[in-house]
This record gives structure tokens, sequence and C-alpha cells, in this order.
């Protein structure tokens, strides 16, 4: 892993991010923002992709079952070079092959359409079958936020997932601590994640969701693991976003050019700060 490259790319996709949902003037900023190091690591360190072949047989699956976090895995995979970043300005626009939530029919690189929160940990498990059936060697990573794991469906997937002693499937946690309308605490206590997870039979590893090495790591470790596996990411909803990490209610904001272009403007210092403090 290159670090300083890896935290230049999650720079970067938090800048293309910021800035399409300035040109349509709103989107869900928080939850896109509390996962761009996330993605950064996967695209960057960890999938093994082809953007020339966006659909290969064997290659490692994404699913972003919190799938309104949309914008942010458009960045990731325009920065990748599945397309030209360029188009990421028609977000949402009449014709846009970049609509609010991921659809796959629309997005190349975009395995599974998501955003009916609740649904994607089953839809990854049946790939994550349908691969093991095939005797395909390849992980499905399935990112899923916190308060979506308030949905039953996600541990009905969970024990098949230990039942069937599944290790081709890594399930990563954005643990931002909130949902729309509050924190995950006040609204539907969560209790720890760890110990419900581990309580329906899966190991489970925990990181800093905003550490690139420590994301790099820990996602190392869930992909090499043979057994099924959880991996935890601490993460700030609207983390890298100098209007919406502050705001008490984040989870989708009016975004006009000037609070971009100070955001932006912020990213690169921030950036330019951390890169100091990086040996490799």
């Amino acid at each position: 892993m290159n670090t300083r490259a890896t935290m230049t790319a999650a720079a970067e996709i938090r800048k293309l991010t910021i800035n399409a949902m300035a040109s349509f003037g709103a989107g869900h900023i928080g939850g896109s923002m509390s996962v761009c190091d996330i993605l950064a690591v996967l695209y960057m360190d960890i999938l093994n992709i082809d953007p020339a072949d966006p659909g290969k047989v064997d290659r490692d699956w994404l699913v972003l079952s919190k799938g309104h976090s949309g914008p942010a895995l458009y960045s990731a995979l325009a920065y990748r070079g599945f397309f030209d970043a360029g188009e990421l300005v028609t977000l949402n626009a009449n014709g846009t092959r970049f609509p609010s939530h991921c659809d796959r029919l629309k997005t190349p690189g975009i395995d599974l359409s998501t955003g009916s929160l609740g649904q994607g940990i089953s839809l990854a498990t049946g790939v994550a079958l349908g691969n093991r059936m095939k005797a395909i060697g390849s992980t499905v990573f399935v990112i899923v936020g916190d308060g979506e794991l308030q949905e039953g469906q996600n541990w009905e997937a969970i024990q098949f997932i230990a039942n069937r002693r599944m290790d081709n499937i890594v399930i990563v946690v954005d643990n931002n601590h909130r949902q729309l309308d509050g924190f995950t605490a006040d609204i539907c206590q969560p209790f720890s994640l760890r110990e419900k997870f581990l309580a329906f039979g899966l190991r489970v590893v925990e990181a800093n969701g905003h550490d690139v090495r420590a994301i790099y790591e820990a996602l190392t470790l869930a992909k090499s693991a043979h057994e099924p596996i959880v991996a935890i990411f601490d993460t700030e909803k609207g983390h890298g976003c100098n209007f919406a990490e502050f705001d008490g209610y984040n989870h989708y904001m009016t975004i006009s050019k000037a609070m971009a272009d100070s955001a932006v403007a912020e990213v690169d210092e921030r950036l330019a700060k951390g890169l100091g403090d990086v040996n490799d």
C-alpha cells in the first residue's frame, strides 16, 4: 500500500463528490463523506477489478447497501478510471448515468442496484453463494450503514452467512453513529455491534474508518480470512466536508457553489497537512 497515494485518492473522491452534489444543488452529503476513505482503500488497494472490463467474471464485487451514498461511489469509480470524472456534474439530472441511488443498469462499475435500505447484505450473500457454487475465486464486499442495521433482514442474511461458513463475503460497517434524523443511540439504541455480530457467529475486526492505513490492514485481514467476517469502521457522518461535519442534521443538505468551493479548499489544506506526517 502507498499511504500517500490512497490519502490523495480519498481527498479527490471527497472533492469530486462535493462538486457533483453542488452541481445538482443538494445531496446525501453526510453518509457519502463518512465512507470516502473506505472506498479509497477498496478501489486503490484491495479490490481485484479492471476499469476496462467492469463485468469480468472473476472480479471482486462491491455492493453499496447504503445506496444513497452512491455519489461517493461514483466518484471512486471515476477516480479509478471507469469513466470520465467530468460526467459527475450530471448527477441526478435528466438522462444521467448517475442517479441518486446506485443503479447497475446505468453506471459502469456498479455491481448491484441498491438504496432500499436493509437489503444489500442479502443481495451480496446471494452473489457470494453463486460465485462459490461456480468456483469463482472472488470476494464480495458489502458496505452497510449502522442505522441500516436496525432492519431485521440484515440479520437473517448474517445468520445464513455464518451457517454456511461463507468466507468469500466481507461485511463492511460504516459506523457513523447517525441516521436520517438523529443519532442511532437516541432513535433505536444499537447496543454493541461487535457483540451482536459475534453472537451471530462472525469474526469481527474494528478500525478507525478515517485512517487509510488502519482500513487497509483491517480489509486485508478480512479478505484473507477463511471464515465469515465483518469489518466495523468507526466513522463520522460528514467527515472531511467543513459545512457538513459539524451540522446536526447532515444526512441530506442543500449545497451551494460557495459552500462547495470552501469545502474543497479545506480538503486540500487538510490533505497537505496529513501528507506532511506520512513517511510512505
